[in-house]
């Protein structure tokens, strides 16, 4: 569970890293992510930064059933942001992000509620699970982001290649006055980031993947205020057990 300093981190700092998921778990949930089958393969998609150069990208809005439900839903990462967001919370999204060797290619500076402001969630209530599945580091485009910038508010986004991004003339600015940490991890590490971090990552210029997987909650009483909008439903989690990584992520026949 997360503690009460770590709560004072992510309100300060906009960000808290936490070490929830076992090199194990991290490696199950690594070939699930690159084994071309389930559902990273049915919502694999190119997302080319501003220099054409594409990261890979998986996302669902239900929690389903298979491996990645199981992280979705577990208790570790749930009970944290309900949390760091005060109140219950429910499932946004999830993801898969693939950075291949040599070529995976830049995320631009963004807020998450830059544009998920436009599926009519009326307030920055959202919280990011990002969990490492490989080593993350500079050489293979770690994500780093600007500390405490989730307090300058909700930024005006456009489009950088096909990615949503904040305007590179008020980044430039923004980094001058804020640090830029880069969040260099092990697999299992996750990092807890509020909706209006700004966050980015560069080109995995590395002989290594840099793959993680992302889950996304919404605060209970902050569920779309227009109907039809938004991800997923605003309904409650049942929590999945402790060892559901690995009793549904192991493959059949092998040893645990």
């Amino acid at each position: 569970m997360i503690t009460y300093d770590q709560v004072q981190a992510f309100d300060r700092d906009g960000f808290v890293q936490v070490p929830l998921f076992s090199a194990r778990e991290a490696g199950i949930l690594s070939a699930h992510a690159h084994d071309g089958g389930g559902r990273t393969r049915d919502h694999l998609r190119d997302m080319p930064d501003a220099a054409g150069r594409s990261s890979k990208l998986a996302l669902w809005t239900d929690l389903g059933e298979d491996v990645f439900g199981a992280v979705s839903a577990s208790r570790r990462i749930v009970d944290s942001a309900r949390a760091l967001l005060r109140e219950d919370v429910y499932h946004w999204h999830s993801k898969v992000m693939l950075k291949e060797p040599g070529q995976g290619g830049a995320w631009e500076w963004h807020q998450d509620y830059g544009y998920w402001y436009h599926d009519a969630c009326a307030y920055p209530r959202l919280v990011s699970c990002l969990i490492a599945l490989d080593r993350a580091d500079r050489g293979n485009g770690c994500l780093k982001v600007l500390v405490g910038s989730h307090h300058l508010g909700r930024l005006d986004h456009g489009t950088l290649g096909s990615q949503a991004g904040a305007d590179p003339g008020r980044i430039a600015e923004i980094e001058r006055r804020l640090e830029v940490r880069y969040i260099e991890v092990e697999p299992g590490t996750a990092l807890f980031f509020h909706c209006n971090l700004l966050h980015s990552s560069e080109q995995n210029r590395s002989d290594r993947w840099r793959t993680s997987y992302i889950c996304c909650y919404n605060g209970m009483s902050n569920a779309p205020i227009l109907t039809g909008r938004g991800h997923g439903r605003p309904e409650p989690i049942a929590l999945a057990p402790d060892d559901a990584i690995e009793r549904i992520g192991l493959p059949v026949g092998a040893t645990t």
